[in-house]
Formats: structure tokens, C-alpha cells, sequence
């Protein structure tokens, strides 16, 4: 089988959807399957700079090394193109003439908010009705298109995924949302009844490293955190939809009630795809100001998965109050389970059954700072909740390993050449 991973992001660019291809593309190799990867021109994403405590921070991590060994090739071909001409479908079509499934990451910024992706799976299948065509949708935010475009962004969502043989969503939230508005797709055209859907759920973009097995007292007194400190621990670029600024009161409202807690920023802050970022990253750094927190905060900055693996390691909290609620498709998320942590986080907009309030996660409403940092003092005043969590999450880790999304994917593809 050939299998072509295309992708707006991809590393060294910084962000979720190209560490996810990068994920995927490694297991696919390590089944024989022949993958290559287009992907955008490497853009460049210059990081605010950095806080207080980003140089402990790069001191306890010196003696672990710049990788885990993961980092070599595994796909057959990697191609950069440039995604916002029209000229790219002609590029995307000659690259993968020989392909069995061409395969769309979709996420609207990581094609820099522009129309030519929206058109490819109808072109690809012009050129080639034999060739199958997928799209996953790692959000459902709409396109930019071009001003005033209105109603217009919406559709392009639609008519990229009717366009499609088979429509891959991440939870079930976006299932939904997807699944009801194809079907009240008018668009004689679009043969939307033949598509497949599936809901297949990512992984953790950063693995429990074996090289981040080390002293974890020595790592946290290496970041000047002492033994009675609790660490909060935050993963993931800053941006509204994630809750930095109730990030920021959760930690407030701990420390005002005693509680000796820091907090780690831990990853980039902007990420390579979103210029709205580096506005809403300053917002929130002025609000650590501003409510006297700043000196509680360490940086970790964008850094190499090993790296990171021993850090959330050398954590006892992770806090993520997404504005959204938490959801599947939340690669950070899936970090924080893989990771084993007991986890603080925000009710999810539509019920997700494998989230288990008090049993693998805490959770209270977006926006809620006072109720999420209630549930922050709970896991401080209690070793034993602390434990039943990081069980619970250890054991809904398993529900989300590469292996496992790999499988879904084969058999997805399997259903389109049948």
C-alpha cells in the first residue's frame, strides 16, 4: 500500500498537526507501508521572548540530550510545497499519481487560512477516479477565503469533506456537527451519501520517553522547585481557545488560598500556524503581571520530546482549562494521560463517555477559575485522589496509542479499496 500524509505543518515547524503526521507516518512505516509527506514551506515562527526561569529550565535538561532516537526518517519521501497557490493541486497530483490513499490533514490555519486545499480530493479525483482521497478534520474552524467571504468559509468545510471518499473527525463533538450539516447538503454535485465517516481519535504527539527515567527530585531541584512546592504543569502553545488567562487565575486563586505552587509553561508559545497567538501570548503574560504570579511561572519553551516527557514527569498536576471544554482532539490532553498525571480540566461541550469526572479527571466549567482551582486544592490535600487519577489516566492511555489509531486508519483505507 502507498499512502500519501498531506499536511499544512510539519516539524521542525512547531504544531499539533504536523506532530500528529509525523506520529502516524512513523507507525505506518513501521509496517512496511511505503508513506511520503507533502508539506508547506518551513515558515518562520520567531517565539516571544522568553520568561523567567526558561534558563533553570534548559539547566536540568542538559544532561538528557537533544532526542530520544525517534528522530530519523520514516517515510519514503518528504516534499515542501506551497499550499496557498492553485498551482499546488498540479504539484499534489504529480506527486502522488502512484498512490493508493491520498490522505488531507486539515486544519484551516496550517494552510494559512486559503482556498486551493479545499479544491484538491475534487481535482485528485478528476485526474484519477481510482485514487481515494481523505481528510481528517483536526478542528472545524473555518477558512479566512477572502473578506466578506461569510457563509462561504462554512461551505468550504462542507464541500471539502464531500468531496472526499472518506471523512475522518477526531470526537465526537465535531462528529456531530459534520455529520449534520453534510446531510443537509443540497449540492447535486456532491455525492456526500457515498462518503465513509469515521471518528478515530489522536495520540500523544510526545511519548513516555525512556531517556526521561531520571532522578525526578533532582530534576524539579534543578528547576528550583522545592520539595514542598506543588507543580502545576500547562502543555501547549498560548491562545484563547485553550484558557490561558484562566490559567493564570487558577494559579492566583491556589496560591491566595496558601498553597505553595508553581506553575510550568511547558512548549512553544505561538506555534508556527497562528499569528493570532503572539497578541493573546502577551495578554496573558500582562495578567501574570498584573494578579502577581509571574515570579510563580517557569518557561520551558519549545523543546525536544525527551525533553519533554521528563518534565511532565517531574510534574504533579496537569492543568488545562480549555475555553472549549476538554475534547479528544486535544493532543495536549492526550500528553497529560500518557504521562500518566492527574489532570484539571473544563466539562466538554458534548459528552465524551471515556472521561470520567473524579475517576480519571477533574473537571469544572470553562471559565471557571474558582471551581477549577477548587479542584487543583483537592488533588493537593489528597495523595490518594492524586493516585486513583493518575491510575485512571494511565489506564484510558492505552485507548489512544499509535498502534491502536494505525489499525483504525488500515482499516479504513481497506473499506475504500474493497
Amino acid at each position: 500500500m502507498r499512502v500519501a500524509l498531506i499536511s499544512g505543518e510539519f516539524p521542525p515547524m512547531q504544531g499539533g498537526v504536523g506532530d500528529y503526521t509525523r506520529e502516524l507516518a512513523r507507525e505506518f512505516a513501521r509496517r512496511g507501508i511505503e508513506v511520503s509527506v507533502i508539506t508547506q514551506h518551513e515558515r518562520a515562527s520567531p517565539q516571544p521572548s522568553p520568561g523567567r526561569g526558561e534558563g533553570e529550565v534548559r539547566t536540568a535538561l542538559s544532561t538528557l540530550g537533544r532526542g530520544d532516537g525517534s528522530e530519523g526518517k520514516s517515510f519514503s519521501s518528504l516534499h515542501r510545497i506551497a499550499f496557498h497557490a492553485f498551482r499546488s493541486l498540479l504539484q499534489i497530483d504529480r506527486l502522488t499519481r502512484d498512490c493508493d490513499i491520498v490522505h488531507i490533514q486539515y486544519q484551516a490555519a496550517a494552510y494559512g487560512m486559503t482556498p486551493p486545499i479545499h479544491f484538491l480530493p475534487r481535482y485528485l479525483r478528476w485526474r484519477n477516479p481510482t485514487r481515494n482521497v481523505c481528510v481528517t478534520f483536526h478542528d472545524l474552524k473555518v477558512p479566512y477565503l477572502f473578506p466578506k467571504a461569510g457563509s462561504l468559509r462554512w461551505r468550504a468545510i462542507t464541500f471539502l469533506a464531500c468531496s472526499c471518499h472518506a471523512v475522518v473527525v477526531t470526537n465526537p463533538e465535531d462528529l456531530r456537527r459534520l455529520t449534520e450539516d453534510r446531510i443537509r447538503t443540497t449540492d447535486a454535485n456532491v455525492h456526500h451519501s457515498s462518503a465513509v465517516c469515521r471518528l478515530i481519535p489522536i495520540g500523544s504527539n510526545i511519548s513516555p520517553s525512556a531517556l526521561a527515567q531520571v532522578d525526578r527530585a533532582a530534576t524539579r531541584a534543578s528547576l528550583g522547585v522545592a520539595t514542598d512546592e506543588i507543580l502545576l504543569c500547562y502543555f501547549g502553545f498560548l491562545n484563547a481557545s485553550k484558557g490561558g488567562e484562566t490559567l493564570v487565575r487558577v494559579l492566583a486563586n491556589v496560591i491566595r488560598a496558601g498553597y505553595n505552587a508553581r506553575l510550568l509553561m511547558l512548549g512553544g508559545e505561538i506555534g508556527a500556524s497562528d499569528p493570532t497567538n503572539i497578541a493573546y501570548a502577551q495578554k496573558v503574560k500582562s495578567l501574570m503581571h498584573e494578579l502577581g504570579v509571574s515570579e510563580r511561572v517557569l518557561w520551558a519553551g519549545y523543546r525536544p520530546p525527551v525533553e519533554v516527557s521528563a518534565l511532565w514527569r517531574a510534574s504533579d498536576i496537569a492543568l488545562l482549562p480549555y475555553a472549549d471544554g476538554a475534547s479528544l482532539r486535544r493532543g495536549t490532553l492526550m500528553a497529560a494521560l500518557a504521562h500518566s498525571l492527574p489532570i484539571v480540566s473544563t466539562t466538554p461541550r458534548v459528552s465524551i463517555e471515556q472521561l470520567r469526572d473524579g475517576d480519571n479527571i477533574l473537571l469544572a466549567s470553562p471559565a471557571d477559575a474558582g471551581a477549577l482551582a477548587a479542584n487543583v486544592i483537592a488533588l493537593i490535600q489528597s495523595p490518594a485522589l492524586r493516585a486513583k487519577l493518575s491510575h485512571g489516566a494511565a489506564q484510558l492511555a492505552q485507548t489512544f496509542t499509535w498502534q491502536r489509531i494505525a489499525d483504525q486508519h488500515l482499516d479504513l483505507y481497506r473499506l475504500l479499496a474493497l
